[in-house]
Formats: C-alpha cells, structure tokens, sequence
C-alpha cells in the first residue's frame, strides 16, 4: 500500500470485525418477535443486524483509511462508471448469511475485504456466534483466532483424494451435484456464509462449487484468506475470478484446498 502499512492496519480492522460482530450480537440475542425483518429489491431479507454493522464498518474504514473507497451490500450502490479506475477499495458485507441469522443457526459473519487492482489481497471473516476470527494481511499467510487465545496459522490440507466437499446450507442446485460427481468425495459438510471458505482454508474441507448467484462482497475476503492459506477460488475452468464487474452479481466458482 501506498499510504499505509496494512500489516499494521490489521489489529484495527479485527476489532472493526468484532464491533461489527457486536452489533450483530445485540440484535441477535433479541426474542426473535423483535427482530424486524424486512426485504431488500431482490427480496432477499434485510435486519436491523445488517445496517448497524454496516454504520459500523463503513465508519471506521472512513476514519482508517479515508482515501479509500468502500464498497458494501447496504452501501448506496456506486455506478460503474464512477468505481471502475478505483485501485484500492474495500468489499464489506456487513452481515453473511441472514438466512441463517434468521434461522438462529449462529452460522453468519462479517466479512471486510481490501481490493487492489480488482484482486482480494487481504481479508478478515468473523463469526460472531463462536467469537472466531479469520483473517490475513495478503503477506503473512492467513490465521484463526478464538477469543482471547493465540493465533493459528492456516494451510489448507492439500488432499486430492477422499475429498470433503462444503456446501451451502441455504443453497443447492441439481448442477452442483452433477459438477462434483467428477471428484473423488469421500463426505460433505453443511455450513451457512462465508465460512464455507474458513473450512478449506483451515484443511477441514477440500472443495466448495457454486453454481447459484453470489454477489462479489460473498466472495472476496474468503478469496484472500483460501489463497494465503494455500488454496484458491478460481471459475470453474479454472481462469481467475472476476472482481468490480459492472454486474456485481458473480457468476459459478470452485474453491480448492489445492493450487
């Protein structure tokens, strides 16, 4: 980065994480009569949950670093005309999975992302429920955190046989079942959110497709902790995954616990 150290960037950006995740938690815990659900223009639904985090966030990042743009699902959308020279940006989505938050599964998190060249290069995911902490600065390799306890450096298992798949819990389509016949699966694994990425990068699963829509800020901090941790998430062919697209909406992915 040009005006900043970002390694040193990342204690401030785990709390930013974890005061989003906060936030989260005070709706949360709330008798669920409470919680007011309403739906967002592609009826998905929208909490009290998400805008609180996202104040949160978008809040901070101005005061971390306020040349750099933010790019969130409850931001105002940005033309593309007017983010499509951006160098750096960040790609928030404040609250991952509010199916799942609705359904109380404690499956969601937030998930904060530094774009550059339209490439993740770092990432932070938090789970607020298990209070567990993903993270990576793009240099250092990536890591997980429970609490207050110490760090743990995470590499993927790099297994190519007897493969544990993740899928969604939400999400399921008939072209995903045919897609992985191909692989040697040997189990599969349910989970809500971006911690399906959290899973390869931490070698408890080796493969996640998608075929169903997925929006670019679902994506992106889950792509810089796989990669550091030595997977990757690639198009199904196999070519690089496309970022500040002028549809944000992204198209099939394959996740692997190998490159």
């Amino acid at each position: 980065m040009q005006t900043f150290s970002l390694a040193s960037l990342m204690p401030s950006l785990l709390q930013l994480a974890k005061d989003a995740g906060q936030a989260i938690m005070q709706v949360y815990n709330q008798p669920a009569s409470f919680t007011q659900v309403t739906l967002k223009s592609d009826q998905s639904p929208l909490t009290q949950a998400d805008q609180a985090a996202h104040d949160i966030i978008s809040t901070g990042l101005a005061t971390l670093t306020p040349d750099i743009p933010v790019l969130s699902e409850e931001g105002k959308l940005v033309p593309y005309e007017e983010r499509r020279n951006w160098k750096y940006y960040w790609c928030v989505d404040p609250l991952d999975g509010t199916k799942e938050f609705i359904s109380r599964n404690g499956e969601f998190t937030v998930n904060i992302a530094l774009m550059a060249n339209n490439k993740p290069v770092a990432g932070v995911i938090y789970a607020p429920v298990p209070d567990e902490l993903y993270y990576t600065d793009g240099q250092n390799g990536a890591f997980k955190q429970i609490g207050n306890q110490p760090e743990i450096k995470l590499q993927v298992s790099g297994k190519t046989e007897n493969l544990v798949i993740v899928k969604s819990r939400s999400h399921s389509t008939p072209e995903e079942i045919t897609f992985l016949q191909s692989f040697p699966v040997s189990d599969e694994v349910r989970i809500g959110s971006s911690l399906k990425f959290c899973l390869i990068a931490e070698g408890r699963a080796q493969l996640y497709y998608r075929y169903g829509p997925t929006m670019e800020w679902d994506t992106a901090a889950g792509q810089a902790i796989l990669a550091q941790a030595g997977g990757q998430l690639t198009q199904p062919n196999g070519e690089s995954f496309p970022y500040n697209k002028p549809n944000l909406l992204n198209g099939s992915f394959l996740c692997t616990g190998w490159q």
